[in-house]
């Protein structure tokens, strides 16, 4: 009997661990993280690579440290090819200008290549003067920024094919005020910073960096693109006042240009000298800052040309002028700019020796500038030049250059005057356009 008990135990505990088996399998394996072992013989050769890395790259460094630094140093030791302006009878100071036509002080531009509207603002400031007998200093920079508005739109409308930058002409202020008008300095002096210098450099290369972002995504929403380059202006320029007071009075832009300025903008003619085009047709300035194209420049014989410019200046007018500024005669620090006699002899100089530079680029379309007195020394005309541009704050007076007639003739490309004293040669158009 005890017997089977033992036995009847043994099978009923045997069934007991099979039902166990049965219901509880044996745990799977886990998945763990575990230090991952490192070759010793691939450590040291990464460590090799490494070394020759860094090796390679401290003698790249230092290689180019080297040529920047001697770049820096043949900068440094740059010439510029000058003529030497011993003997040369000039001006002095701007008091020696016989014929001074009323102006503000110069306006330095700074870091901006804005020296379009310094010199044609300039320029209606004192059209302002002569013809209304009121002193308004007028805002460079509103001008400045409905440009780039409309340049933006240019460069939207062409798909990224019109040129956005810094220059323009003299004939993009008349241009802008009238869609936009035209407000005191006082009302916008289009600087933020405290320390109230024109410093466009960051903001220029931001706007252009956003445009080029639009063309290589093929984006021109105007509204929303127009928006964006506001928005970029406005952090270094500010905001355009949309209304401005004066004297007691509300005024919106458009109504301070018409009515307290005075100024009709149709009553300003622009004039060029080059054989690209027909003589007394309309033509296009041909070059970069033209950027919208404008073909109404009357285009006259340099005799012509010459021969306004000085009887203008002489008759109390000032004139926007541009040209060139990269010649061996012109010297910031003598303040005169001359044709360098080995350059070419002043009989010499007459249209086609003028074309010759302009086909060539030694005539470049470089600077604005206003052109405000004459006088003559020994049978030589000379020009009071004011300028916003360093190089004529190298010496005193600060602000101003003095122009040879010469350097006139050949190198200045385009100016703009009033129409009143030009009105014979607007009769020659006229009939030559009906013909």
């Amino acid at each position: 009997m005890k017997t089977f008990f033992i036995l009847a135990a043994a099978l009923l505990l045997s069934a007991s661990l099979f039902t166990f088996a049965q219901a509880a399998p044996p745990a799977k394996p886990e998945a763990f993280y575990a230090p991952d072992p490192e070759d010793p013989i691939l450590k040291e050769l990464e460590a090799r690579d490494k070394k020759l890395q860094d090796e390679a790259q401290a003698k790249t460094d230092a290689i180019v440290k080297e040529q920047e630094a001697k770049k820096e140093k043949e900068k440094d030791d740059e010439k510029a090819l000058r003529f030497d302006m011993k003997g040369i009878r000039h001006p002095s100071s701007a008091g020696d200008f016989k014929v001074q036509a009323w102006h503000f002080p110069p306006v330095p531009q700074y870091l901006t290549g804005t020296c379009w509207a310094f010199s044609t603002v300039s320029y209606y400031e004192s059209e302002i003067k002569r013809l209304h007998d009121k002193e308004i200093k007028l805002s460079e920079m509103w001008t400045v920024y409905w440009e780039y508005v409309e340049k933006a739109k240019g460069y939207i409308a062409t798909r990224g094919n019109s040129v956005f930058d810094e220059g323009s002409e003299s004939e993009a202020v008349p241009r802008v005020w009238k869609t936009y008008g035209i407000v005191p300095e006082s009302a916008y002096a289009g600087v933020l910073d405290k320390n109230g210098l024109h410093d466009h450099a960051p903001m220029v290369e931001e706007m252009k960096a956003y445009l080029a972002y639009c063309k290589a995504n093929n984006y021109w929403d105007e509204p929303q693109i127009i928006s964006a380059i506001k928005g970029i202006m406005n952090k270094t320029m500010g905001e355009p006042p949309a209304e401005v007071k004066w004297e007691g009075r509300t005024y919106t832009p458009q109504a301070f240009l018409a009515d307290v300025c005075g100024l009709k903008m149709d009553d300003y003619v622009p004039f060029i000298s080059t054989l690209q085009a027909p003589f007394w047709t309309r033509a296009e300035l041909k070059v970069e800052d033209n950027w919208w194209h404008d073909a109404q420049y009357l285009n006259v014989p340099l005799d012509v040309f010459y021969g306004i410019i000085t009887r203008a200046v002489k008759a109390g007018s000032t004139l926007a002028i541009g040209g060139d500024v990269t010649e061996p005669g012109y010297n910031g620090y003598e303040k005169i700019a001359v044709v360098a006699d080995f350059d070419i002899p002043p009989e010499m100089i007459g249209q086609s020796a003028r074309e010759m530079r302009i086909e060539s680029g030694s005539t470049a379309d470089d600077h604005g500038i206003h052109l405000v007195g004459w006088t003559q020394i020994d049978g030589q005309d000379w020009f009071l030049i004011k300028d916003s541009a360093r190089a004529a704050r190298k010496a005193p007076p600060e602000g101003y250059l003095f122009y040879r007639g010469d350097y006139v003739k050949l190198k200045m490309l385009s100016f703009t005057v009033h129409k009143s004293f030009v009105e014979d040669v607007l009769e020659k158009f006229a009939k030559k356009e009906k013909r």
